[in-house]
């Protein structure tokens, strides 16, 4: 993917202050969201269903009219400079929305055109971007033919054709398989490594933990937690762990203090305990009651545990904010 010309500064690329957003039959999506975003960052925006980031996303991109707060797009004024703001962006949505009819190339050409981009510059980029997406082989063949992750490239590769300084991604590998979901992060990994800013959604916990460096969760229409993804995973008190045992396991578990040990079948041993506890301890105390440990791995996803901390008990209180 080709990188975009302006270099990197210390000027965010998404700055929303205080956005609200009340529809029209009353519901309040938005309620004074604030969050920034910083050139060349892969930035999570997570929350359940009906928490706003839709909402959030349409008025970023202008598809949506805000009720009030302000949206800069690298210090530009989204509502005062509005076409100049959206040159900046590329947004790839949740529903495939390009005719199936066409080829991949026609696509990307037309799309181009949208933006002023002269026809023989737009075939030269249609080129680079179906290459980069691994498409060119596909490029005249109509696209009702490509499978479901190719479908979702090509609108990766539609996106980039105006060379966006800010890609927004709502939930782009929904619905394909896991081989086909981490070759998609390769693609995402190269684009934002050239240098374009990412705004991801996801309901892959595990996508936006391996993606991406700082996220913000959003619930009922406020950002609940934000900050690096490492320091927001940190705060997290207890660790889990699944230990694979030598031989089978005994009919009554050794008890550990601090820790809760659960046997998920007769070789395999589920673990709790905090994370201030010393794994070598529990190791010994396992060793003594005659348990050897054959391998270990993490129980669970660290940002699944967090996310659903943050966001647990509220189902009855969901509003219908996007």
């Amino acid at each position: 993917m080709a990188s975009p010309t302006d270099t990197i500064s210390s000027v965010p690329a998404l700055s929303v202050r205080d956005l609200r957003k009340t529809y029209d039959n009353g519901v309040q999506a938005l309620k004074g969201v604030s969050l920034q975003v910083m050139p060349g960052d892969f930035f999570a925006l997570l929350g359940p269903n009906g928490a706003g980031k839709s909402t959030l996303i349409g008025i970023v991109s202008s598809l949506v009219n805000k009720s009030s707060g302000e949206v800069e797009l690298f210090g530009v004024d989204q509502q005062a400079q509005r076409d100049a703001a959206m040159r900046l962006i590329g947004l790839v949505p949740q529903e495939i929305n390009f005719n199936l009819f066409e080829k991949p190339f026609d696509i990307l050409v037309n799309y181009a055109g949208f933006y002023g981009i002269p026809r023989a510059e737009a075939a030269q980029r249609a080129e680079q971007e179906l290459r980069a997406a691994q498409l060119w082989d596909k490029a005249f063949l109509m696209s009702r033919t490509l499978s479901g992750g190719m479908k979702r490239r090509l609108m990766i590769a539609r996106a980039m054709m105006t060379r966006p300084r800010l890609l927004i991604l709502d939930e782009p590998t929904a619905g394909v398989d896991i081989e086909i979901r981490r070759g998609m992060w390769s693609t995402l990994r190269a684009i934002n490594a050239a240098g374009t800013t990412i705004i991801l959604t996801t309901h892959y916990l595990e996508e936006a933990e391996s993606l991406c460096r700082n996220l913000a969760i959003i619930n009922h229409g406020r950002i609940v937690e934000q900050g690096p993804m490492r320091e927001l995973l940190a705060k997290l008190d207890v660790e889990g762990f699944l230990f694979d045992i030598e031989g089978s396991l005994p009919a009554q578990l050794p008890q550990i203090e601090g820790a809760v040990l659960l046997a998920s079948d007769s070789h395999t041993l589920d673990l709790d305990m905090p994370r201030e506890m010393d794994l070598n301890r529990v190791f010994a105390e396992l060793q003594a009651a005659g348990i050897r440990v054959r391998s270990m791995r993490t129980k669970s996803n660290r940002l699944e545990e967090l996310f659903v901390r943050l966001t647990n008990g509220d189902a009855g209180a969901k509003e219908d904010a996007a």
